[in-house]
C-alpha cells in the first residue's frame, strides 16, 4: 500500500510563506538598489558643485579656508606688536626681561580697562580689527 502524505490543515500556508519569502527578498533589493542610487545622486550632486566652486573662483575668496587670499584691497600692513618668546636655547637675564617688559605692556592694556565685564573689550576698535563700512549689494555688482 503507498503511503499517504500527511496535509496541512490549511493548504495556504505553505504557498504564503514563500510568497512571503520571495516578497522579502524583493523588498530588500529595492532597498538597496534605493540606497545605491541616492548615494551616487549624493555625490554627482557634491562633485558637481565643487566644480563649480573651484572654477568661479569663490574658492580663493572663502574665509574659512587656510589657504584664503584675501582681495588687494584688505591688504594692509600690519604691525607687529606681539612678542615671541623663543623655545628654543638658553634661556638668559636679557631675554627674560623682555619677555616680562613685553608682558608689562600688554597687562597696561587690560588695566586701562575702564569695565572690563562690558561689550567694549571685544569692540573691534580695542581687538585691533578695522572698522570697514559695509557695502550696499548693489556696489558688489
Amino acid at each position: 500500500m503507498p503511503a499517504v502524505k500527511p496535509t496541512s490543515s490549511h493548504p495556504t500556508e505553505d504557498t504564503s510563506s514563500s510568497e512571503d519569502a520571495a516578497k522579502s527578498k524583493i523588498s530588500s533589493k529595492n532597498l538597496i538598489i534605493l540606497g545605491a542610487i541616492s548615494t551616487g545622486i549624493a555625490v554627482i550632486t557634491t562633485a558637481v558643485s565643487l566644480i563649480i566652486y573651484h572654477n568661479s573662483g569663490d574658492i580663493y575668496l572663502d574665509r574659512s579656508r587656510p589657504g584664503y587670499l584675501p582681495d588687494e584691497s584688505e591688504i594692509q600692513s600690519q604691525v607687529e606688536s606681539s612678542y615671541d618668546f623663543s623655545v628654543t636655547g638658553p634661556l638668559t637675564e636679557s631675554d627674560l626681561e623682555e619677555y616680562i617688559k613685553h608682558f608689562e605692556e600688554k597687562l597696561g592694556n587690560i588695566d586701562d580697562l575702564k569695565d572690563p565685564f562690558s561689550g567694549a573689550p571685544l569692540s573691534n576698535e580695542s581687538l585691533g580689527i578695522p572698522n570697514s563700512q559695509p557695502s550696499s549689494p548693489a556696489d558688489s555688482d
